[in-house]
């Protein structure tokens, strides 16, 4: 059994949300940025965390995602069975008939065991506790700094005399040239 990277970035970028969650909403370019982890494919896995009911949100500005449930009620089997992975080790996918045969192959019930013991561990495991390891660890959690857009130009506008425009200013005065 090998955790592939979808595993590993949803469970990496729950505990990024988790650590800085208070602050309000967590934006994927920020997580993406943080955890080097390409944007498109971290919304290709909250798309899947939000159907699992895992993580909720918010459009507009000051938009992201927030936890949608407290960060000890989500475990990190929750995580890794939300974004698709599948936590099986035998070679049938968890099926009666092993190798196309009819029959399970010798090893079956000792592939399935660990499939088993495997959910209970990373059940047992809450995103809380995770993040708590990383704060204890001294992972530094600063605010994402919303960056300055401008309107049109950054150059200064200059008051000096009026452009002087030969044009009527409402319909009114349209009707008497």
């Amino acid at each position: 059994m090998r955790l592939t990277t979808k595993g590993r970035f949803a469970v990496t970028a729950m505990i990024d949300l988790g650590l800085r969650q208070n602050s309000g909403p967590v934006t994927l370019a920020a997580i993406s940025q943080r955890q080097q982890i390409s944007l498109s494919y971290l919304e290709q896995l909250f798309g899947k965390l939000r159907r699992n009911e895992l993580v909720e949100s918010t459009r507009g500005p000051g938009g992201g995602y927030t936890l949608a449930r407290k960060a000890e009620d989500i475990t990190v089997a929750d995580i890794i069975l939300s974004v698709d992975e599948p936590l099986d080790a035998t070679h049938c996918g968890g099926k009666d008939s092993c190798q196309g045969s009819g029959e399970r192959c010798m090893t079956h019930d000792l592939w399935s065991s660990l499939n088993t013991k495997m959910v209970e561990f990373l059940s047992s495991i809450s995103l809380q506790k995770l993040v708590d390891e990383q704060l204890a660890k001294g992972q530094r959690v600063e605010e994402d700094k919303p960056s300055i857009k401008r309107a049109i130009s950054a150059m200064p506008i200059s008051i000096g005399r009026p452009i002087g425009l030969n044009i009527p200013n409402s319909v009114f005065a349209l009707g008497k040239n």
